[in-house]
């Protein structure tokens, strides 16, 4: 048994004679519910990253479901710690905490009107190790193709659209970016949803999954800014993926739009 805030969870699972093999994997994919303690890493950039502390509220062999204050963009990869039994593990059946990673597959807001942020999270597991070159960029978006022979992980390959490029040159940019004053209404927010400072700006530029803009709020990478069009009537919560003061003496942010694109459609 394991003990954690004076509650028990079991470590090892008692097993009924064996069953057939089509058997045996129906059961390790069906999602059970399990409120393991789980500690969730997200890198935002290769120098930084946050961490929180949830439960699980369902676990399977090859993903789980979870709750968040802050969220995770679809395609993401993140760390996951818990002590998983080792009926459901890949590997390192031994190890009290089972670390694997996995890709998002699912961010949507959880909390009441009124309480704290939180985002039901839902992730597929993909294996011990991240793909090569995460680390050099972790903002990279992913996609599962299917899953390996045998019952093993969900295999990899790069999502559509990168979750930040405009640091790459313009000719490897995946998304188009329109260098034009788009007018914006910026929040930041803290962990709990509240507003700590808000001011009326427009972009320098703008694409489907990210900004630059022009702004006098404090707001370091990893920090969260809401970002509204009243033209467009949408409200995208995004991320800070840095900022710059430039030679023109005004200060840019750079954001990464995690909830909704921006409605480049609709710009001429």
């Amino acid at each position: 048994m394991l003990t954690v805030n004076d509650q028990h969870y079991p470590t090892d699972i008692a097993a009924p004679p064996p069953p057939a093999p089509a058997e045996k994997e129906n059961r390790r994919i069906q999602r059970i519910s399990l409120p393991l303690p789980a500690r969730v890493e997200v890198m935002v950039d290769p120098k930084m990253s946050w961490n929180e502390i949830t439960r699980l509220n369902d676990l399977s062999a090859f993903g789980s479901g979870f709750i968040l204050k802050r969220p995770v963009k679809r395609g993401r990869l993140v760390l996951l710690t818990m002590p998983m039994p080792r009926q459901l593990r890949s590997f390192d059946y031994s190890e009290p905490q089972y670390k694997i990673w996995a890709v998002v597959r699912s961010c949507v807001p959880a909390g009441r009107s009124g309480a704290s942020s939180q985002y039901a999270i839902g992730v597929a597991f993909v294996g011990k190790s991240p793909p090569s070159g995460y680390f050099d960029h972790p903002s990279m978006l992913y996609d599962i193709s299917q899953r390996e022979e045998n019952g093993g992980f969900w295999h990899l390959v790069p999502a559509d659209l990168m979750a930040d490029d405009s640091e790459l040159p313009k000719d490897l940019r995946k998304q188009t970016r329109l260098h034009i004053p788009e007018p914006l209404l910026l929040e930041k927010i803290d962990e709990v949803g509240n507003i700590e400072a808000s001011e009326m700006t427009v972009s320098e530029n703008i694409s489907l999954g990210g900004a630059a803009v022009f702004t006098t709020i404090e707001a370091e990478s990893g920090s969260f800014l809401r970002v509204t069009s009243e033209r467009f009537n949408v409200t995208i919560l995004s991320v800070v993926r840095g900022s710059r003061l430039a030679p023109d003496g005004m200060r840019r942010a750079h954001l990464e739009f995690i909830d909704h694109h921006f409605p480049l459609e609709g710009i001429e």
